[in-house]
């Protein structure tokens, strides 16, 4: 371990404690500095043969714990020193798992059900701690870094609007609606007429309350489905933090059906989260605990797809900083609220949120991961020639938010 976590550590510092063993340093001294412990010696050897499935198995454990620092401590100082080149075990557990990933890269419809609710279907009260007010499970944007969580998923919102550039009484369809806060905006703001789908029963009992709570019944519906069991025509379509579970053997079947799904002068956009980089596989602590099948895709695995399926990429926006912002708000507001979680979910529950949410941090800070905004059409003429009409529409929007803002202040 002493070895591993030498060729791992030049920059910043780790002191570490084993199991019935002298502590030692490893690292150049400097800052950042954490120190952990250890509770046996195969605690030990299992971080060193696989640390990227292990650590957070022990740390859900408690057989790795925190003596100095937090484990988003240990995770940024790890994660910094692996940016800066391979290491030779991670690098190679990394070639192994994208060789065999390659063998299961399609996500069955009753499979992705299953994939939705176990991360999806828990008790609400474990989003409430965390999330903002309208329970947007996906990269905020952040207009200025020091935004709050609940104004940044507001302005999340109204930016992928503006580029849907929006018409009244458009048919819009929501592919992975979450719990239905986009599509709400889309209706009340855009007065678009709204179709969401998710596979989560909990997302879907939640949206539907919301929906009748604002009176926007006629103007918004969702359902349990898949989307490749939906059929029509839509002026509009959306997909926010979905994509990253379709799983790349679907992505011709996904795009080609966006493409039927599409009116001819229509416009689609994507939001998933992405990779800099070329393909990788995914974190394999992540796909285990976390999101099952999940895949995290780079660009150039997904425009041959949009290419081969008759879609047009007419923007492509890469939100860099903006989800490692979105993750500092939830991994703050999930400590404050960690004691409900606790006594909701136990112990080692919280301590895997904890990883995840940090581990997750840690990707967008140092690993290469982004989000990516694609916006798709299937006719050139169907958006105009400059980028402006965003801004435009943007501005439009932000005024009628604070016009209605107003106007439910004087009603209360």
């Amino acid at each position: 371990m002493r070895h591993f976590l030498n060729g791992l550590i030049k920059s910043g510092s780790l002191e570490v404690f084993p199991s019935g063993a002298r502590p030692f340093t490893v690292g150049d001294g400097g800052e950042p500095s954490c120190a952990i412990q250890f509770t046996d010696c195969r605690a030990e050897t299992a971080l060193a043969l696989d640390p990227e499935m292990a650590a957070g198995e022990l740390y859900m454990d408690g057989r790795l714990k925190m003596v100095r620092g937090e484990i988003y401590d240990l995770l940024a100082l790890a994660a910094s020193n692996f940016a800066g080149g391979n290491i030779g075990r991670i690098a190679a557990w990394q070639r192994l798992r994208q060789a065999v990933g390659q063998l299961r890269r399609g996500v069955h419809p009753r499979r992705a059900r299953a994939n939705v609710a176990h991360h999806y279907d828990l008790d609400e009260r474990l989003y409430q701690i965390f999330l903002d007010r309208d329970r947007q499970y996906s990269c905020a944007y952040f207009e200025s870094p020091g935004l709050g969580i609940d104004a940044a998923q507001t302005a999340k919102k109204r930016h992928i609007a503006a580029k849907l550039a929006i018409e009244p009484g458009q048919k819009i369809l929501d592919i992975g609606c979450g719990w239905g806060g986009l599509a709400l905006y889309l209706a009340r703001l855009c007065g678009a007429d709204v179709y969401g789908i998710t596979l989560s029963t909990e997302q879907l009992e939640w949206a539907q309350k919301k929906t009748e709570r604002a009176g926007l019944a006629a103007k918004v519906r969702f359902d349990l489905r898949d989307y490749r069991h939906v059929h029509g025509q839509f002026d509009r379509i959306v997909s926010v933090g979905m994509f990253e579970h379709v799983g790349p053997k679907h992505y011709d079947a996904f795009f080609t059906h966006v493409a039927e799904l599409l009116a001819e002068d229509g416009v689609a956009l994507v939001h998933t989260i992405g990779h800099f980089a070329g393909p990788a596989p995914t974190n394999p602590w992540v796909r285990k605990y976390i999101f099952p099948d999940g895949h995290i895709p780079a660009m150039a695995e997904i425009a041959p797809a949009i290419a081969r399926a008759g879609l047009m990429v007419s923007d492509v926006e890469t939100l860099r900083e903006h989800y490692a912002l979105t993750l500092a708000h939830w991994r703050a507001r999930f400590a404050a609220g960690r004691e409900v979680a606790r006594r909701i979910y136990g112990e080692r529950f919280c301590r895997m949120w904890e990883f995840y949410l940090a581990a997750a941090e840690c990707g967008f800070r140092f690993q290469g991961c982004c989000v990516l905004q694609i916006q798709l059409i299937k006719r050139a003429d169907a958006l105009p020639i400059t980028r402006d009409y965003m801004m435009r529409r943007e501005a439009a929007l932000r005024a009628r938010e604070n016009l209605q803002e107003g106007l439910s202040d004087a009603a209360e």
